[in-house]
């Protein structure tokens, strides 16, 4: 077990020379217990985007707790992928390749030889994160998806548990301990469970961060997420921003540790290299909740990696929003006539005079991705929008709210409610979310009639609410005039808004 202290935490960074230093492509290796994975992301950035990702079960820590050493068919699968893998980083023009590796290589005693042989065949340095690095990183992570994350990280690796509790984003305690599956195996559940209470014992401050939030990373707990959302059909398998209650969470994990290989084999949503171990995620997960008393458990796609990536941004960049930087670098790359954001949220101001921050915050999100299916048949559009939006690897939103973006998408692109695409964003959303949707997306529609997409002109537009009337002000100099089709979007507009049609001048 390691200390438990911030400060050590909190190291060690990148140098000030390293942070921000590529403006390309950035490749990340993270070696672990179980697996090894690349992902490589499109540059370093608020919230990068994976243009590649690969993962193989290495299983270099399995037998490590009887042996002390890496397993030599672990071995021989590590050193054949990561030679693809320096292939294909290679091939794509990386402009940074780093290798992170985290408990099974810096406990096994012969650690240091696989590190040889991997630099060796990557042509690059490996870092073997001690295991308060490690900790540090992935909340990080969790922090660059969810940057006011309060409460408690817990990344669940094959190896290793490391815990970190969070306040407001900031990380105030971190421990890593020997827990994982692949150390769990083969133990009767009562053993078990003796060893994960003991180790837990050691975590004082867990009991403090009660009633946060808890942050499962780890593909063995991301694999626990997607059999409850197979179990329960959500409608959107998604896991960053999955949310349960901890009565659910709970349930869940008691469930799933009882079950044995046998039924876990039998269950679709279940992947095959996770039935060995699943139950024993699921009774780590169990055991950390009963301490912890969580308000609620809400996973995080975004971890170590992850974490890496946020960890070589300058400050100012780490301080930014990753929706509306997502969202704007959206726009920007893919609008017709670049970013419309915040001219939509300008232009639609007047219809809102009673939103929170965080509504806000969505609408101008929306307004940053209004023009996200330009290119498609006039015929799909909608439903491309609605599509699309909900699935993008957005940051930093639930599902609830990923589903408002996506229908306020579909709406602004003429969709209707009672369409059949509809249904499943509408399954998430309360009828507040459900009807603003609505009125923005409809009065995005009408902006952008106004301007043609082009925001110079809509930047000289406004709408005004006058009398319970709705009024379009389009520009002094003539640069925009009426028309049959503005007329009917301001209609459309009203109709959802509510009020009576004003006028167009």
């Amino acid at each position: 077990m390691m200390p438990t202290d911030a400060a050590a935490a909190a190291a060690p960074a990148p140098s000030p020379r390293q942070r921000g230093a590529s403006v390309g492509n950035v490749a990340v290796v993270d070696i672990g217990s179980n697996s090894i994975r690349l992902v490589v992301f499109d540059k370093l950035h608020r919230a990068p985007f994976p243009v590649f990702n690969e993962r193989v079960f290495c299983g270099l820590g399995r037998d490590l707790a009887e042996t002390g050493k890496l397993h030599p068919d672990g071995i021989g699968l590590a050193r054949t992928n990561m030679l693809r893998f320096a292939r294909l980083v290679e091939a794509m023009g990386v402009q940074r390749f780093d290798i992170l590796a985290t408990a099974a290589v810096r406990e096994a005693s012969n650690g240091p030889d696989f590190v040889a042989e991997i630099e060796r065949i990557a042509g690059t340095r490996v870092t073997v994160l001690s295991g308060m690095a490690e900790a540090r990183l992935s909340a990080l992570g969790v922090v660059a998806g969810w940057p006011e994350a309060t409460g408690v990280m817990g990344d669940l690796g094959g190896g290793s548990l490391e815990l970190v509790r969070l306040d407001q984003g900031h990380i105030r305690d971190a421990v890593t301990l020997p827990l994982g599956p692949l150390r769990l195996a083969n133990r009767p559940d009562d053993e078990a469970i003796a060893v994960i209470d003991a180790a837990l014992d050691e975590v004082p401050w867990l009991r403090a961060a009660a009633g946060g939030t808890f942050h499962p990373v780890g593909g063995a707990w991301r694999a626990l997420a997607k059999l409850n959302m197979a179990q329960h059909e959500h409608p959107l398998h998604i896991i960053h921003g999955y949310t349960l209650s901890r009565r659910e969470a709970r349930e869940m994990c008691s469930v799933v540790a009882r079950l044995g290989p046998r039924s876990l084999s039998q269950i679709s949503a279940v992947p095959k290299r996770r039935v060995e171990t699943l139950p024993y995620a699921a009774l780590l997960m169990s055991r950390v909740l009963r301490r912890q008393q969580p308000g609620q458990v809400v996973f995080s796609a975004f971890g170590l990696r992850e974490g890496h990536i946020h960890d070589l941004l300058d400050p100012k960049t780490q301080a930014q929003d990753p929706l509306l930087s997502a969202a704007a670098d959206i726009a920007h790359s893919e609008g017709r006539f670049g970013d419309l954001g915040e001219e939509l949220l300008a232009f639609t101001d007047p219809l809102f005079d009673d939103e929170t921050a965080g509504e806000r915050r969505l609408r101008q999100a929306a307004g940053h991705l209004a023009d996200i299916a330009w290119r498609e048949h006039p015929d799909y559009r909608a439903v491309q929008a609605l599509y699309r939006t909900l699935r993008l690897p957005l940051l930093a939103i639930d599902h609830s709210e990923r589903a408002f973006l996506a229908h306020t998408a579909f709406m602004r692109y003429g969709g209707k409610r009672s369409a059949d695409a509809a249904a499943s964003a509408q399954q998430l959303m309360s009828e507040r979310q459900r009807r603003r949707a609505e009125i923005i997306g409809r009065a995005f529609r009408l902006g952008i009639t106004v301007c043609g997409g082009t925001p110079a002109i809509l930047r000289r537009s406004a709408l005004s609410v006058r009398d319970g009337a709705v009024n379009v002000h389009l520009p002094d100099d003539g640069s925009a005039t009426p028309g049959d089709v503005m007329e009917r979007r301001l209609k459309a507009l009203v109709k959802v808004y509510g009020g009576q049609q004003g006028e167009i001048e």
